[in-house]
């Protein structure tokens, strides 16, 4: 799989772009600010309908010159290969308004782009990924998970939808001091509902886990810079229904008992029951507080590094290489997802400034890696960030304009 033409229309600093790329390695120079990460931005926006830089997507609109007239969106176009397969994936992204899509110039929802382009990509800012709050690590699982089967993404929205309305009534009852019959019947239906969504999401997760699990331990060993068992990176999926349950929390040095009780958590009918009892035993404290205090949008994922917590005791050396290794891992499983466009599913590789970022060993080792894949796309600040080793296609990026290097 790989990115064979790029067209951006008023999307972050590019008013109008088109370029078109081979497989290998492309490497994009030039100083900050002038557009090289939009450029990465937006084939890793059609991915995943997200940007890994802002929340808002009316920052990916350009913003029009003194004198100019404000653009009303922003389109996103490229032509992707499976195989000998071309696929066009179009997005506009409307602002103030609903954003629409085109598959092969044809029109269709936004979400049935998912899955068609697949993309890892590493930049400076996942570091969060260890050292932020569960909300990031959750987004880096369910993106996976998406990926992975795209109608997902159905179950991701109508969660988030439930999540809110629940919370809505929870906030009413608080302001009411207490709770109406109607308001008790309501609230049954919508941990009914929530628990039902949130089982298949929570499942979904898990199953990356499982997955990821041996890659992370293996991509760590490549990028840390000590070995043996102090080194050892593990995973484990942290579950607010486990521990209301009187569970204990995920610790390797202790027992394994952590990883039957997870394994448990992919029987969505059996997980759905027991999130609705949950949600019963909670509603006091839950009107109380005027919250969702149980379930998928609670949970985490527990990262250790021999066997402690990575993000309170691992070095910032060794945090780099547990965000690394995970990015790493994300790209290994999806490239060993052999069911995927009939064994086309090899992820686009985006190195987001990454290189400068790394000492030689690490530098190295992400260097063997990208020298593999069947298309990376670098960027950098000057040349001497890209190793000596990294060739292929380059040009050179300045105020948003392209030109090849030979």
């Amino acid at each position: 799989m790989y990115v064979s033409d790029l067209a951006l229309d008023d999307f972050r600093s590019y008013e109008h772009l088109v370029v078109s790329f081979e497989p290998g390695i492309t490497t994009f120079v030039g100083p900050n600010g002038q557009g090289k990460t939009n450029l990465v931005e937006a084939i890793g926006y059609l991915s995943t309908l997200s940007s890994h830089r802002v929340g808002s997507e009316s920052a990916l609109v350009r913003r029009a010159a003194p004198g100019e007239e404000q653009p009303g969106g922003a389109v996103v176009r490229a032509k992707v290969i499976h195989g000998e397969r071309p696929t066009v994936l179009e997005v506009e992204i409307v602002s103030g308004k609903a954003n629409r899509a085109r598959l092969n110039r044809g029109q269709t929802r936004p979400r049935e782009l998912l899955g068609l382009l697949r993309t890892v990509a590493f930049a400076p800012e996942d570091l969060a990924l260890v050292r932020e709050e569960p909300v990031v690590r959750r987004r880096f699982l369910d993106d996976l998970a998406v990926t992975l089967r795209p109608a997902l993404a159905g179950v991701r929205v109508e969660h988030d939808r439930i999540l809110a309305q629940r919370a809505s009534l929870l906030k009413a009852a608080r302001a009411a001091r207490g709770v109406s019959a109607s308001m008790a019947t309501s609230l049954e239906v919508w941990d009914a509902q929530l628990a039902a969504v949130a089982a298949r999401l929570i499942a979904a997760r898990v199953d990356v886990v499982t997955h990821l699990r041996d890659w992370v331990a293996s991509s760590y060993a490549t990028v840390s810079t000590v070995s043996g068992a102090q080194s050892e990176a593990q995973i484990a999926y942290r579950a607010s229904l486990l521990l209301r349950e009187g569970a204990a929390e995920p610790d390797p040095r202790r027992s394994t008992a952590w990883l039957e009780e997870e394994k448990e958590l992919l029987d969505v009918e059996a997980t759905t029951a027991r999130l609705i009892a949950a949600m019963a035993d909670l509603h006091p404290q839950e009107v109380e507080r005027g919250a969702n205090l149980v379930g998928a949008h609670r949970d985490d994922l527990s990262l250790f590094l021999g066997g402690l917590p990575a993000k309170s005791f691992a070095s910032h050396g060794e945090q780099w290489s547990m965000a690394l290794a995970l990015r790493l891992a994300s790209y290994e499983m999806l490239r060993h997802d052999v069911d995927a466009f009939g064994g086309d599913g090899e992820p686009v590789l985006i190195l987001d400034d990454v290189f400068a970022s790394l000492d030689a060993r690490r530098r190295r080792a992400l260097t063997g890696v990208v020298a593999g894949a069947q298309q990376a796309l670098v960027t950098a600040a000057v040349d001497e960030d890209v190793p000596s080793e990294i060739d292929g296609a380059r040009f050179k990026v300045e105020a948003s304009t392209l030109t090849a290097v030979t």
